[in-house]
């Protein structure tokens, strides 16, 4: 797989390749600002936000009662990132998530 990035300043396409991007490939979504760390021609590194705004795509549905103290359960992110929430979130919703760590941090404000 391929990745296109825009220089927002001066139109340019960069072009990068999977193995370029690395692990950061599960948070690529269209219209996401990142850093391209480049050394001449070279991609170094490509910096994400440390925080994004990503749809819950499938969940299970949490179900009431069944942990006293909260608890939490895998979720599928729009990107295909998969991390763990809140048994109260449910599939639809925006949530913040920390790209970092891979951890949910809230839901989102729309």
């Amino acid at each position: 797989d391929n990745f296109v990035f825009m220089d927002m300043q001066t139109f340019e396409t960069t072009e990068l390749n999977a193995e370029v991007i690395g692990d950061n490939d599960i948070w690529m979504k269209e219209g996401v600002e990142v850093g391209i760390l480049m050394f001449g021609d070279k991609v170094l590194d490509i910096d994400i936000p440390l925080t994004m705004t990503l749809e819950v795509k499938q969940t299970d549905p949490g179900v009431k009662g069944n942990t006293a103290q909260g608890g939490d359960k895998p979720a599928t992110l729009e990107t295909g990132a998969e991390i763990k929430v809140p048994l109260f979130i449910t599939t639809g919703e925006l949530i913040k998530v920390d790209t970092v760590n891979k951890k949910y941090l809230s839901r989102a404000k729309e």
